[in-house]
């Protein structure tokens, strides 16, 4: 009895004594966010000998640490170094330093011009001898990308030093005569990296490298109004360089094939102001400089009334024997727009919508760009000269791979169902196969849904069917059509759709070697399916996954593979639904044993990459409490190192923790939410509570929140770390009924928080933005249970915001009600009383809770109108409300100027509508617009 006396006594003395410790912490400040860094850009060389990666603060200087993975601690620190690479010989790290961003802030005070600006910098930091060199007012870099220890640079023009009086005098005459010759271009460095060969060349507009890192060229710009620019090809074996072509008025396009053995590009000598600029395609053996014309508009095989585009991109096949180019249809001379009697004013202009037009107007303007670029895709075969057009005017779009080394490609066209978009996204396509060699197309299917692929060795075309809800092959050779997944004892189907939509796929993991099999993913597991006998798949997870609640994912490996080696390892990524843990655990590849667990723990796992050329790992590693440092490992992840070390002035703030609220909505439905409590809880105190949702959430428990400036929604560890509770609750929706489905169990998850105990039931408010901010806009008028409430972007009116558009997209609104979030499920003519019933502005009459709306007035999500409609409903209903409008912003605020203010004044609203702390003067008093841009009025009322 003593004992268990003493060990009482000496917990609560700890107890007591951890509470104290974290009561001396200060909470965050909307300072804290600038400082707060983030980890980028992580790279491994291909041998896994070094490793690196960039650390920015939101605001301000960043760093580049680079160190190898042996030995984490002999690091080098290069300040402001960002756009890193490795080299392909692992030999050197190279990349930008940029100015200092105070000096820069300064000088944009004084209003310095822009030659006054100070430019970025190249280091080149050798690895085995920890050597650095830094080269000064670099416009661009590169080196090859596979092979070779080359570097080019770019540097900016040079500055044009200032002569004093007596100089100025002497030199009068000479400036009267001989002006700076005017040019674009400027100097190009080229030399190799340890510096022992280096050439520079004058006048220099573009450049590249072939990926072996043989040859590189450039071109150089014009000078004055000579037509003097023109196209150099630099040997870098024998640093010769030779003149490809000259006197043109653009050089464009510049591609080397996969072996560098072929440079394409693209010329014209039309002016830059033509509307109709004819261009020519070159080839160039690079082993002899030689070019020749291999495509222009009159050419055989191209489209009707075709002309070679620079609008188009120019690729080659990996064995380098065909090219393929962009074609475009010549350009209409329109009566109207040419007369040149017309005076622009005296110009109409309109547009106008037909109900017969593919696409409204509105997205017919914000694709025009992307419309009057569009090319058609040709291709070259090098050994015969034959083009073939392989898209036209019928079936648009053909799908290169990133490495094409097969004699066909996917195609496809949705133009017969693309009336339907505004309100049907999920439309079909009809998908072709397309000879490379003839331009044959042969039809796979007719109104497919689903985005096709090609399998590694060209055997099948595969794709989601989700009318279906099934996986699909087609076999080349017998064009046959193969259900794969449809015998199988388990749904491929999103089994948590809640939307009148087609439900979506769970993905695959690829295809075995030699397309003998094909690897798909149910909700939890991983199956194997051969295609010639589908009813026998594999379950390659045993179904332990569904058992145990856990989802199993195939892991990359290896970026570039083609198939999946049938004898090799299969790591897979593991996370259990129910607890949130995650890890990896290995496979097999034939199903011969259950997964066996390497790693399982209450984190978040990401990120994982592995060196090309070793064992050697690495990935990053989470939880709300954790900044996602990254760890070094190999593959056996018996040895984890933690290697870098983010934001250490976290542990002078009071944090927090968060755990799982189990809990049952008002429909029975089992559900989950995340409780986040300040690091200092008290649990002999009651907290003021705050409740954030979107949909589902849950399955983020250990994702790491940074203090940040708000977007539009509260910043979870910004409110937690200032004594307040914050949950956030998932949410199961009801088609029809989103309004309902949201206060269904948004309320009981409250309530099971409620019951715990902690909660100052008195002061709970709700925030939520754009299906949040509809969210919180229903809630508050159907309960009164919340102090306060912040709504972001919110639709309040179904039936209005039902035909307008998303000025984002161009789109029609329709879509959204009838398939997507908003869930309605049918036409405002079909359900006219479900748009009625869950739009809160015909309920605004029962809202008691004051509210801060914010909906921008360039917003291309949701209409700006919607939260004007709320505002006035409950200004005309003598209802506390505050509008928050930024001008020319979008549905998240972009700028950070505007993120921070939004910050200060969501936690000003809160503070004191839940805490009582005085209001600010914005609230009170209002900003009126002749003291707009004067003040802020952030100062408190007495």
């Amino acid at each position: 009895m003593k004992k268990n006396s003493l060990g009482m006594s000496l917990l609560v003395i700890l107890l007591a004594t951890s509470t104290a410790f974290a009561q001396q912490k200060r909470a965050l400040t909307h300072d804290d966010y600038d400082g707060w860094e983030r980890l980028g850009s992580e790279k491994i060389t291909k041998n896994g000998q070094w490793i690196g990666f960039q650390v920015s603060p939101q605001d301000g200087d960043g760093r580049l640490e680079l160190f190898p993975t042996k030995s984490p601690d002999k690091r080098r620190v290069i300040q402001r170094g960002e756009s890193f690479s490795f080299t392909a010989d692992d030999a050197f790290a190279v990349g930008r330093i940029v100015p200092q961003k105070d000096s820069v802030y300064v000088l944009k005070l004084k209003k310095a011009k822009k030659d006054e600006m100070p430019l970025d910098s190249l280091f080149i930091y050798e690895l085995a001898t920890d050597e650095i060199e830094k080269l000064a007012r670099v416009k661009s870099f590169a080196t090859p990308e596979e092979e070779g220890s080359w570097i080019a640079v770019l540097f900016e023009k040079e500055k044009e030093k200032k002569k004093d009086k007596s100089e100025a005098d002497s030199t009068a005459t000479e400036q009267k005569t001989e002006k700076p010759k005017k040019t674009d271009g400027t100097k190009l460095l080229v030399r190799s990296l340890d510096g022992a060969i280096s050439h520079e060349f004058e006048r220099v507009k573009t450049y590249g490298f072939s990926p072996s890192g043989s040859h590189l060229y450039y071109v150089l710009a014009e000078e004055d109004t000579l037509d003097n620019a023109a196209i150099y090809l630099l040997s870098l074996s024998n640093g010769e360089s030779k003149l490809i072509s000259e006197g043109m008025t653009s050089y464009e396009g510049m591609t080397f094939s996969p072996a560098g053995e072929y440079l394409a590009y693209l010329t014209t000598d039309d002016s830059t102001k033509s509307k109709k600029p004819y261009h020519e395609l070159f080839l160039v053996e690079t082993e002899t400089a030689s070019a020749a014309i291999v495509a222009d508009k009159n050419s055989s095989g191209i489209l009707k009334n075709g002309r070679v585009s620079a609008d188009g991109n120019l690729k080659f096949s990996e064995d380098g024997q065909r090219l393929f180019f962009g074609v475009a249809p010549d350009y209409v001379d329109y009566a109207y727009e040419s007369d040149t009697t017309i005076l622009d004013e005296d110009r109409v202009s309109l547009d106008i919508w037909g109900w017969q037009d593919d696409e409204i107007q509105p997205m017919q303007l914000k694709g025009k760009s992307r419309d009057e670029k569009f090319t058609y895709l040709a291709a070259l075969d090098l050994a015969s000269d034959q083009i073939t057009q392989l898209a036209d005017l019928e079936v648009k779009n053909v799908i290169l791979e990133s490495e094409v080394d097969r004699d066909f490609a996917l195609a496809w066209t949705d133009d017969p169902y693309r009336i339907n978009y505004s309100w049907n996204i999920q439309i079909g396509r009809d998908l072709y196969l397309i000879d490379f060699a003839t331009g044959e197309r042969t039809l796979i299917e007719k109104d497919a849904t689903g985005y096709p692929s090609v399998s590694p060795e060209g055997k099948y075309v595969y794709w989601y069917d989700s009318r279906d809800s099934s996986w699909v092959a087609f076999e080349v050779a017998s064009k046959a059509k193969i259900n794969l997944t449809k015998a199988l004892p388990v749904e491929f189907y999103d089994e948590l759709h809640d939307s009148p939509s087609m439900p979506g796929s769970y993905g695959n993991a690829g295809w075995i070697e030699e397309d003998e099999a094909f690897l798909v993913y149910d909700r939890f597991d991983i199956w194997k399916i051969d295609p010639q006998n589908p009813s026998q798949a594999i379950n390659l997870t045993q179904g332990k996954g569904r058992e145990s609640n856990t989802v199993y994912r195939r892991q990359v490996l290896d970026r570039d593979e083609e198939g999946i080696d049938p004898e090799g390892k299969l790591l897979v990524t593991a996370f259990n639904e129910k607890t949130k843990d995650s890890g990896f655990a290995e496979a097999s590849i034939d199903g011969g044993f259950a997964p066996k667990s390497i790693l399982m723990t209450a984190n978040r796992y990401y990120g994982l990459t592995k060196a090309e050329e070793s064992d050697e790992i690495f990935f990053n590693k989470s939880t709300y409490i954790e900044n996602p440092d990254l760890y070094l490992s190999d593959l056996s992840f018996k040895k984890i190192t933690k290697v870098s070390d983010l934001n250490p002035q976290q542990a002078d703030v009071n944090w927090g923790t968060v755990e799982l609220v189990d809990y049952l909505s008002l429909n029975g439905d089992s559900l989950q939410g995340l409780l986040f409590k300040p690091e200092n809880y008290d649990a002999t105190k009651k907290y003021p509570m705050m409740v954030y949702f979107y949909e589902r959430s849950s399955d983020g428990m250990h994702n790491y929140r940074s203090p940040a400036p708000s977007a539009s929604t509260i910043n979870i560890p910004y409110f937690v770390s200032n004594e307040y509770l914050v949950f956030v609750p998932d949410i199961k929706y009801e088609l029809g009924l989103p309004g309902p489905s949201a206060l269904n169990c948004i309320v009981p998850g409250v309530q099971a928080v409620v019951a715990k105990g902690i909660v100052d039931e008195a002061n709970m408010a709700i925030q939520g933005q754009s299906w949040g901010g509809y969210q919180v806009a229903y809630l508050i008028t159907q309960t009164n249970m919340f102090k306060a409430a912040g709504a972001g972007a919110p639709v309040v009116n179904m039936t209005s915001a039902y035909g307008g558009i998303r000025w984002g997209t161009g789109m029609s609104r329709m879509f959204q009600y009838e398939q997507t979030q908003s869930r309605i499920g049918g036409t405002l003519w079909d359900k006219p009383l479900y748009y009625l019933e869950n739009s809160p502005l015909f309920f605004m009459d029962r809202v008691e809770t004051p509210v801060l709306i914010m909906h921008n007035d360039e917003d291309g999500a949701v209409p700006w109108y919607q939260g004007i409609e709320m505002f006035m409903a409950l200004k005309r209903l003598q209802k506390p409300a505050w509008l928050l409008q930024y001008n020319g912003e979008d549905h998240n605020l972009r700028q950070r100027k505007n993120r921070k203010d939004l910050s200060v004044r969501l936690s000003q609203f809160f503070d004191h509508y839940l805490k009582g702390a005085p209001a600010p003067l914005w609230m009170s008093e209002g900003l009126p617009a002749i003291q707009k841009g004067k003040t802020l009025k952030y100062e408190l009322e007495d």
